[in-house]
């Protein structure tokens, strides 16, 4: 019968598992060609399985033949019932032996394929755009890899050291009754296998109806629970605990339901099972029973066919849990496979050439793009951010500034137009090398949960404690830095939240100059600031621009007054450009703008007295 264990980890319910087609996907990862250990260590492992299987009948045999001499009169071959029941306890001891370096000498197997694959799908979703991350949740990708990571080891042990050594078993049991018992035996064996596989595919298909409830339940719940918790600051803001805590419970208390109607159709499923097994072993044990009563079978043969048929029914009364697994593992997979699939929207020319930049201009040439197709963001957008310029993009919202800089990194492709950096097409140059050119001061620095050291060392790989110091030396942040009891190696938290917004754009900027690009971009990085910490980060990103290519997307058009050049947008269109003097003499958008803020400005000083 079934063990009454949890359940397994439900997969994502939209991943409908390809049978086999996707089993042959992976065999590449549990076959490498270029691995000739790992492949040797398959054919031993396999070797040891049919060594303890062939032991593990033997064991019947042996019992039966101890049993026979165990009867009146024999009492002379003492000696030989004694060696047959020590080479029976022996042969027990040879097969958990065997088994368990079965184990040993399969688990780096297992374990190297579930690494590579993944590898490979960790390295893919890095290469996935970024409209691919906006629209799947994270708690949901994450737990696809989980599930596909996890059901790769359990999957492969049951397929290669249960059901593979349940068939062999059948095989040579069923040769072993032919011998002894006849055709009738082997009849009746195979037609209560098959009469139990029958029943119990039957059966544990229809109970996938409920399991698939409770896959999407608990994709649901870990999607809530993630969402709800990286959104921990907006559910204190608000006074929401109770609101989330009410939503959480809703999808887990309905997962609960679902989990108690599986657990209790298992019932059937055991009644069934074990109704089966011990009809055959009723009939096949009265058969060699009344064989023995006309003599023609002996008493060690009744233990023989009882062992036989106890062993084999072993395996088989995990058939359900086997089946379920393996099925559960190939849609796990198969959710897996289908990340790997993901087509990417941005992607390297063939033969792509590395981005070259001795005079590093940046050209928006009649550049057309939106996120979606009903509506168009940039309307044939056109200008030119010269060499060693500081130039500034500002605008109304949703006229398409933020936009700007994720094409220019491409993390999109525009519908039309070309976007030039130093006259080179960056559709195509490689993405790595146009990533390597430019950095990038974002609105909200997000980092990681690390230190601080390590925060700034991200911007380049390999960077030394030297070029660390004088990153946050550039950014002004050596004083705080000081003043930490750990220094560079202070934790920063999740996200970097125990640091204020200014101390985080510095690190960003301490980071950026680690990565010491030719070409920056300012994507609003002071909006989120209040006026004192801006002056400050404004003082520092000036000096930080000197000499470098820049393009300053901003919110507020005082901290870009100086630019060498702002470009005003419109609806998505260049409207007016100039210096700040030159537009506020045009009386146009920027001149109203400008106005606009400093009355903000002027108002909200009179209210501050």
């Amino acid at each position: 019968m079934e063990p009454m264990s949890p359940p397994l980890a439900p997969a994502d319910p939209a991943a409908r598992h390809e049978g086999w087609g996707t089993l042959r996907r992976f065999l590449p990862y549990l076959w490498p060609a270029d691995r000739p250990g790992l492949r040797a260590r398959i054919v031993v492992a396999l070797a040891l399985v049919v060594a303890s299987k062939l032991i593990q009948l033997s064991m019947a045999w042996l019992y039966g033949r101890a049993i026979d001499r165990m009867v009146p009169g024999m009492e002379s071959t003492a000696q030989i019932a004694i060696a047959l029941v020590a080479a029976y306890a022996g042969a027990r001891f040879a097969g958990v032996l065997f088994d368990n370096l079965r184990n040993v000498v399969f688990e780096r197997v297992g374990q190297d394929a579930t690494r590579q694959l993944a590898e490979h799908v960790f390295i893919h979703l890095h290469s996935l755009s970024l409209r691919f991350h906006l629209n799947r949740r994270t708690g949901a990708v994450t737990k696809v890899i989980e599930r596909g990571t996890k059901s790769i080891d359990v999957m492969l042990y049951f397929m290669l050291f249960n059901i593979a050594p349940t068939v062999l078993e059948l095989v040579l049991v069923s040769i072993y009754f032919k011998i002894e018992f006849g055709w009738g035996i082997v009849g009746a064996t195979w037609a209560m296998v098959a009469a139990y596989i029958l029943f119990t595919t039957k059966v544990t298909n229809w109970r996938n109806a409920l399991r698939e409830k409770m896959n999407e339940l608990d994709t649901q719940t870990v999607a809530k629970s993630v969402d709800s918790l990286l959104n921990y600051e907006t559910v204190k803001y608000f006074g929401a605990e109770k609101r989330e805590a009410a939503r959480y419970g809703q999808v887990i208390g309905q997962w609960a339901d679902a989990a108690v109607k599986s657990e209790n159709s298992l019932a059937l499923l055991n009644v069934g099972q074990s109704l089966i097994t011990n009809l055959m072993m009723a009939g096949a044990m009265g058969f060699v029973v009344w064989g023995w009563s006309i003599g023609r079978f002996s008493t060690g043969d009744v233990v023989t066919i009882n062992t036989l048929l106890a062993q084999l029914f072993r395996p088989l009364d995990l058939l359900g849990m086997v089946y379920r697994t393996i099925r559960q593992g190939l849609t796990d997979m198969a959710a897996m496979f289908a990340l790997l699939d993901e087509g990417q929207d941005v992607a390297d020319a063939p033969g792509a050439p590395a981005l070259i930049t001795q005079r590093p201009s940046l050209v928006f040439d009649n550049v057309v793009f939106g996120y979606e197709h009903d509506r168009t963001i940039l309307k044939g957008l056109s200008f030119e951010v010269p060499a060693g310029s500081r130039v500034a993009v500002v605008g109304p919202s949703g006229a398409g500034k933020s936009t700007i800089a994720r094409l220019v990194f491409r993390f999109y492709d525009p519908w039309e137009g070309r976007i030039l950096i130093d006259g080179q097409d960056i559709r195509a140059v490689t993405q790595a090398s146009l990533r390597a050119a430019i950095g990038i001061v974002p609105q909200e620095s997000v980092l990681f949960n690390d230190t601080i050291g390590y925060n700034i060392a991200y911007g380049r790989d390999g960077a030394g404690p030297a070029e660390v110091t004088a990153a946050a030396r550039g950014a002004a942040l050596m004083g705080l830095i000081e003043r930490l009891p750990a220094g560079f190696e202070t934790e920063v938290g999740e996200r970097g939240l125990k640091l204020s917004g200014g101390e985080k754009q510095r690190v960003a900027i301490a980071r950026t100059l680690v990565k010491n690009p030719p070409i920056l971009l300012l994507d609003e990085a002071t909006s989120a600031l209040d006026t004192r910490t801006e002056q400050d980060i404004l003082t520092t990103l000036h000096a930080v621009t000197e000499g470098r290519t820049s393009l300053s997307i901003a919110h507020r058009l005082s901290t870009v007054a100086d630019a060498d050049m702002i470009l005003v947008l419109n609806e998505g269109k260049l409207a007016e450009q100039g210096t700040h003097a030159q537009l506020l003499g045009k009386r146009g958008l920027y001149a109203d703008m400008w106005a606009r803020q400093a009355e903000a400005v002027e108002d909200a000083a009179e209210a501050a007295e």
